[in-house]
């Protein structure tokens, strides 16, 4: 799999952008705030219908304009397909998949596999349960389809109950409905817990390898999957802390509430582990990612890096390089020198300026 082209209209600082492609190693390099990384979000955007950076969809159209284009050109299995993402402000985003709409965003996930990785990864480690849980949840959005539509279900279902929970204030006799919501909420919270604990499974069996590799054999990695409820639990905790759901008017047990832990022998590294530990475990996380990706869709992710290589020392750039040598890499940086000393293949060079794209 791979990306051939990029067409941009009115998409952030692109009045008008069109791209190609190498099916290796591509820079994209120029001063910071020139629209590097707004290259990265739309290629985001046209595999998962989300921006990387949780932007809403009016605020990456152009300043002064209504609507916004992409068209992405992929191969995958030596066939062509193209993206074509319309954004309005105000109307929902609209998709063809080789010239004919999609109406779910399902039909969507799968076709072009892309991972992010950009310094505010680094700190996935130390940030909050939140950012953990996006983490499991995008990537499994992409794998798997029905993840999508039983997290998706799972958070409507969630929200009515928490509506639900507000009204009960100070009106009871609706209290007869609640366990309507409970049996709907178990239904597909028990889904999304038991996907995520397979995936942490499965992350587990390949990131043991990558960081006894990267730390020479010091550090032994487990990430360990933080459930609030065993998912044959659900329904029973729900109807053991009404009381508590009532009295917060919120769901405080269930999925949404999860975290992963990642133990260094042993250790927490989200509370005692070193900043170079911890940006450690993030490298480990994502190498980890792009094997499991490549496993489970028998073909090779897109790999987009967003000014992450200055943030390595050169022992964990190494590791990286070596582990994204067959794939389709997209790099941001201020400058490529560090990678020509580092002996990597570049198969096309271009430079941002404000807006602009020049291939050298």
């Amino acid at each position: 799999m791979y990306i051939k082209s990029l067409k941009l209209n009115n998409f952030r600082n692109y009045e008008n952008l069109d791209i190609s492609f190498e099916k290796n190693t591509n820079i994209l390099y120029g001063d910071n705030a020139q629209g590097k990384t707004n290259i990265l979000e739309s290629i985001y955007m046209s595999s998962t219908t989300r921006s990387h950076r949780g932007s809403k969809d009016r605020e990456v159209i152009r300043i002064g304009q209504e609507e916004s284009h992409i068209r992405v050109c992929i191969n995958k299995c030596d066939v062509d397909h193209e993206i074509d993402m319309h954004i309005k402000k105000s109307k929902n985003k609209g998709v063809a998949v080789d010239g004919v709409s999609i109406h779910r965003t399902t039909e969507l996930f799968g076709l072009l596999n892309v991972i992010f990785f950009s310094p505010e990864d680094l700190s996935i480690i130390k940030n909050g349960p939140s950012e953990r849980r996006r983490f499991i949840d995008m990537e499994l959005c992409q794998l798997n389809k029905l993840y999508y539509q039983n997290l998706s279900s799972y958070h409507k279902i969630l929200n009515q109950r928490n509506s639900l929970l507000k009204q009960l204030a100070y009106n009871k006799s609706l209290m007869d409905t609640l366990e309507v919501w409970d049996d709907q909420l178990v239904l597909y919270g028990s889904r999304v817990i038991e996907e995520r604990e397979r995936f942490v499974r499965m992350m587990n069996e390949i990131i043991y390898d990558i960081h006894y590799n990267l730390t020479s054999g010091k550090e032994k990695l487990e990430i360990v999957y933080e459930k609030s409820v065993e998912a044959d639990k659900f329904k029973d905790t729900l109807v053991d802390k009404k009381n508590v759901d009532l009295n917060y008017t919120s769901t405080q047990t269930g999925p949404h509430r999860d975290d992963i832990s990642f133990l260094i022998n042993g250790i927490d590294a989200r509370k005692f582990g070193s900043q170079g530990q911890q940006r450690t475990v993030a490298l480990s996380l994502k190498m980890a990612e792009i094997k499991l990706v490549k496993k489970m869709i028998n073909d090779d992710p897109i790999l987009l890096l967003d000014d992450v290589m200055s943030e390595l020392d050169s022992k964990r750039r190494a590791s990286l390089i070596d582990e994204i040598k067959d794939i389709q890499t997209i790099i941001t940086c201020t400058g490529y020198d560090d990678f020509i000393k580092e002996q990597m293949t570049i198969n096309s060079v271009y430079k941002v300026v404000n807006g602009t794209v020049s291939k050298e």
